[in-house]
């Protein structure tokens, strides 16, 4: 008997993908998801890169990447027709005539957890950090599950790996009280107690943990493997508690306190980019940083109200410098493309080892053509 290959479809990637960075993540004006493509067309390998440029469609096609996941959407601005004498219209074009799928995670992969701003400021050393704009903060739900005796060590245990229970720093965190709980199996049933058309009354207990709503599938998932019952009883609450700020940019501490120019230079070796500037107190010494990958400059007043010494971001505007200057916000703009660039190996990273748990066979690759689109002097 030969073995059956298991196929990758499109959309089986980004349900992982999606894990990720949240969709409910992204701010209102952003346009993430699906920009083009079959999400049933199959899948053998993962292009990543910052954007759909024509380079990148070109080594998509020599690498045989089927779907080019990317940070910046390709129809941010809309499209009102797709003829082949504009640049988007033609690159439109040739992805649906080459069978290439494309899909966008912007904002969202900015404010998820492990996104972003989260390897940005890794990356640069930062500890105690914590989110500089939240956007919204993570819904919560108390799961109430009814086990038998016998078996609420291992419901427990498969809880627990599965991420529930999480509170702080504290993991596999539940509560459990004994109790009767009875039922009577009907016809065509196999239960795992008791037989048929008789009422049974078990030794139970009630486990109760807390879990993330996007992780919901899985934990109760895992739940239901480890659970011996045919039919298992169980309730989901939502909860009014809050759970992580999730957001744009995040705020943290260096170890030591380093000068304005001796945290640039820092910037410039971690980044690699080409056209780092920065503005303040160029001996002036900076601990708390505020981090931006992108275009970061606008959230320089939430810099300030936590507190940061710098902002380090890309795309500062001229006005916004000369307020962060007013205001006793220093800077570092290292860039739109460097400070988001940093992000795509550390997801290739966690998509790969994704995906390849969840048994599905696709080689994620980051693109090699890409580089900023201008040159400094």
């Amino acid at each position: 008997m030969v073995d059956q290959v298991k196929v990758t479809l499109a959309k089986d990637v980004v349900q992982i993908m999606e894990r990720l960075a949240p969709p409910g993540l992204a701010e209102a004006w952003d346009n993430i998801g699906w920009q083009v493509g079959d999400p049933e067309a199959q899948v053998q390998k993962v292009l990543l890169a910052l954007d759909v440029t024509p380079d990148v469609v070109n080594e998509a096609e020599k690498r045989g990447a089927q779907l080019i996941i990317c940070h910046h959407p390709l129809l941010l601005k809309g499209l009102k027709s797709v003829r082949l004498d504009n640049p988007v219209g033609s690159l439109f074009f040739r992805l649906i005539q080459s069978g290439i799928g494309v899909y966008a995670a912007h904002t969202n992969l900015d404010s998820a957890d492990g996104g972003v701003n989260d390897v940005l400021a890794r990356e640069l050393g930062l500890t105690q950090t914590e989110v500089l704009k939240p956007v919204q903060y993570q819904q919560l739900l108390k799961l109430v599950v009814f086990v038998p005796v016998s078996h609420a060590g291992a419901v427990r245990d498969a809880l627990g790996r599965a991420g529930a229970g999480y509170i702080g720093n504290y993991s596999h965190c539940t509560y459990n009280l004994m109790g009767m709980g009875t039922f009577c199996p009907q016809e065509g049933t196999n239960p795992f107690i008791g037989v048929t058309g008789r009422l049974e009354q078990v030794e139970e207990v009630r486990i109760e943990t807390i879990i993330k709503e996007e992780e919901t599938v899985d934990v109760l998932r895992a739940m239901m493997a480890a659970h011996p019952y045919e039919e298992v009883a169980y309730d989901l609450y939502p909860l009014l508690n809050k759970g992580v700020a999730r957001g744009l940019g995040r705020i943290g501490r260096l170890p030591q306190a380093l000068t304005l120019a001796e945290l640039a230079g820092k910037v410039q070796q971690v980044l690699k980019g080409n056209c780092l500037r920065f503005g303040g107190n160029q001996d002036g010494l900076v601990q708390w940083v505020a981090v931006c990958g992108g275009s970061g400059g606008d959230l320089w007043t939430h810099a300030k109200q936590k507190g940061a010494d710098v902002l380090v971001t890309g795309d500062v505007r001229y006005h916004a410098a000369r307020d962060m200057l007013a205001a006793g916000v220093s800077f570092v703009d290292a860039g739109h493309f460097a400070t988001e660039r940093v992000a795509l190996p550390v997801l290739r990273e966690q998509l790969a080892m994704m995906l390849e748990q969840a048994g599905l066979a696709v080689d994620v690759a980051l693109t090699l053509c890409e580089t900023e689109p201008w040159v400094g002097l």
